[in-house]
């Protein structure tokens, strides 16, 4: 009986720490939808230096309330967009925030609309805490999951994007799904 309910305890522990992640991510199929935001051009080597322009970008996002400016969109939810990238996370890609809209929105002067395209993305958590901190520990982990083939299908580089929705409500207490785009 006892040996028993050893075995019970440790297949029970096995499936708990296996649902956890080290399989990877989970793997998700995303039907194509339209981001309309504010972009701007960058690369890692760029925003790791006082030249960085993703912080920068955010903070004009908020300060000149454009969530509130945009058009026809299909939730609150906030999207923060990466693609057009020249290479692999070492080359230059766009950076959009914005939000979700309807199919046939039009771009107002200053913003850019953007198609998601519907694929598969590895979907990957951020921890809870200061967002800027837990976001940039996630791209870190998903480069090193990406190094060692971790992410359930090989990276596409076309479109990637982290949804904040209302998890990430407190910057100081925020969690984010980042969505990677995968071949």
């Amino acid at each position: 009986m006892r040996a028993g309910l050893v075995l019970v305890l440790a297949a029970s522990l096995s499936a708990i720490l296996h649902s956890a992640g080290p399989s990877g991510p989970k793997v998700v199929h995303e039907d194509a939808f339209w981001v309309l935001g504010i972009e701007v051009r960058t690369n890692n080597a760029k925003e790791t230096t006082s030249e960085g322009v993703i912080g920068k970008q955010w903070q004009k996002f908020f300060q000149k309330g454009v969530l509130e400016k945009i058009p026809n969109k299909t939730g609150g939810d906030i999207y923060a967009v990466y693609s057009d990238y020249a290479s692999d996370h070492n080359g230059d890609y766009s950076f959009l925030i914005g939000a979700k809209v309807a199919d046939g929105s039009k771009a107002p002067a200053g913003f850019i609309l953007k198609k998601v395209p519907a694929g598969n993305y590895a979907v990957v958590p951020t921890e809870k805490g200061p967002i800027a901190k837990v976001v940039s520990e996630a791209w870190q982990r998903i480069w090193a999951m990406e190094d060692k083939r971790e992410l359930g299908g090989q990276r596409a580089y076309k479109v990637d994007y982290e949804l904040h929705d209302q998890r990430s409500a407190d910057p100081q207490n925020a969690q984010v799904n980042i969505y990677i785009g995968l071949k």
